[in-house]
């Protein structure tokens, strides 16, 4: 045999050890390889990014890292870890020279060298805590049998202030495309994109903002550097002069990824996480509106160049219905809309459904709700943006024994869903519990503890069997007389990906 066919050999039975699924078979004389069916396959690299919580001198901040059991290929665990980021000003200066211990008011600087949160082994949460004003933004990676499924909830604690309130976010992956309706310019709110940089190269983004009657003004919003693996937080309000209660934020980028999420805050009402709308698409599912809210706002726009006609409907316990007199909702092509639900749930947990009205266009929009708790001085604020179906599997983590309230809803038929609680991050064992979700319903419930909890836990849904389930995670804790909440969507984790058929020909081989 020449030595260009030992090469060819060798490379491909290479390419099958790595990828896990290619067979090969040898040819003889005449004799062909065989061709195998593409299968799906455990990603083996994941990216997080976590947002600079940049409150408060009173801020606690509680990060919980986990990765589901038994969704890996095998193999040595890997690693799974967030770093800090330098912080950096919206211009993207850096508030921190290196090598230095103190920033100019004597706060310990950041230390990028040492990880903040290390998981070890999946299927058991890891938690860690920063305290004060000058937390900064994490990053990391996570590989082999802990990249799948990896994911990492950022909970604050602020006790007062302006700025006070529980806020929580699912870190996020890192992206070039990013909407998100519900956010604010008026006197009463201080809105910020934080922008996050994983790569070790600089990104430059672009923020474009669109009120009631189109564009807004910005001379500022385009080429925002934001330096390697650096955090850049931008005050909404200083992208334009035109105030405007509702607002949708679109955060693209020219070069590079970057990890996007708007923290807001509100006079009467408190701070919370904007995280991002899905995908533009004619249907939008908005899961986990609390059975006590005393307002809920729905924000939503058309990114194309068609306007936008939809039926609006709440999924409750038993079934779904249209609210009188706001059944409907015209969406003009990239003009923000916004209507006021009050107390849409009377009540009774629900999940809003968005689809094209009767005869209308499948246009594309994205949307967020909105949601205060509480009256007079104990208001409190949550946001909940449009989400995909869990899918095969998706997961949020910094559950406790209580306070958590899962919300399931099932659009069109009826779905079955498998619940396992995890291990707790100090001790216990999981919990798997099965739900029935029947379609157009929303099923809201206290989700499974594991025996024995000790610390946090973290909850993952699959689905078994019927339609789609989309599903939200609600937490509350009671601080000085207020109830406070944070609302994180969940969607599937893409722990899989698929791995087209590989056909191998090696006929042109000689002996």
């Amino acid at each position: 045999m020449k030595s260009t066919s030992l090469f060819l050999i060798a490379g491909t039975v290479a390419l099958a050890a790595v990828t896990g699924f290619a067979a090969l078979t040898a040819p003889g004389d005449g004799d062909t390889a065989e061709a195998k069916t593409a299968a799906r396959l455990p990603v083996e690299r994941s990216s997080l990014l976590c947002p600079a919580p940049g409150l408060s001198e009173l801020s606690e901040t509680t990060y919980t890292s986990f990765t589901p059991a038994g969704g890996g290929s095998g193999g040595e665990a890997g690693a799974a870890e967030l770093q800090k980021a330098t912080a950096t000003t919206a211009d993207g200066g850096k508030k921190d020279e290196k090598g230095k211990k103190e920033d100019d008011k004597g706060r310990k600087k950041a230390d990028p060298g040492k990880p903040v949160v290390s998981l070890k082994e999946p299927g058991k949460p890891v938690t860690a805590e920063e305290s004060g004003a000058g937390t900064p933004a994490l990053v990391g990676t996570a590989t082999g049998r802990l990249a799948p499924g990896w994911t990492t909830q950022q909970t604050t604690m602020v006790e007062a202030g302006s700025a006070r309130g529980l806020l929580g976010v699912s870190c996020t992956g890192p992206d070039t495309d990013f909407w998100f309706p519900a956010a604010s310019t008026s006197k009463s709110r201080e809105d910020y994109v934080q922008l996050t940089n994983p790569d070790d190269t600089a990104a430059v983004a672009d923020i474009e903002l669109y009120g009631p009657d189109g564009s807004l003004k910005s001379d500022v919003g385009e080429g925002i550097t934001v330096p390697a693996r650096s955090g850049v937080p931008v005050l909404i309000s200083t992208l334009t002069s035109e105030v405007t209660e509702d607002v949708t934020v679109h955060v693209t980028t020219r070069t590079g990824r970057v990890g996007a999420v708007i923290r807001t805050a509100d006079e009467k009402t408190g701070s919370d996480w904007l995280a991002a709308s899905a995908t533009p698409t004619g249907t939008l599912v908005l899961p986990g509106i609390p059975a006590d809210a005393t307002s809920v706002r729905l924000v939503a726009f058309a990114p194309g160049e068609a306007d936008a006609d939809l039926t609006v409907k709440l999924m409750g316990k038993t079934g779904s219905f249209s609210p009188v007199g706001q059944n409907q909702l015209h969406v003009k092509s990239r003009m923000t809309a916004g209507v006021d639900l009050k107390d849409i749930t009377k009540g009774e947990a629900g999940s809003l459904l968005l689809t094209p009205a009767k005869g209308g266009k499948d246009t594309p929009v994205v949307a967020a709700l909105r949601v205060v708790r509480g009256t007079g001085d104990k208001q409190e604020v949550g946001y909940i943006p449009a989400t995909g179906p869990v899918g095969a599997r998706a997961t949020v983590a910094d559950n406790r024994d209580k306070g958590s309230i899962l919300s399931l809803a099932a659009p069109g038929a009826t779905a079955t869903v498998k619940v396992t609680a995890s291990a707790g991050s100090g001790g216990g064992e999981q919990t798997v519990k099965k739900y029935t979700v029947e379609g157009g319903t929303t099923l809201a419930v206290t989700p499974p503890v594991p025996s024995g909890l000790k610390g946090g836990y973290a909850l993952t849904v699959e689905t078994v069997s019927g339609g789609p389930v989309h599903a939200s995670r609600m937490l509350t804790v009671t601080q000085g007389g207020i109830q406070m909440f944070t609302v994180q969507t969940l969607s599937d984790d893409n722990g899989t990906v698929e791995v087209p058929a590989a056909e191998q020909d090696l006929s042109v081989l000689d002996d």
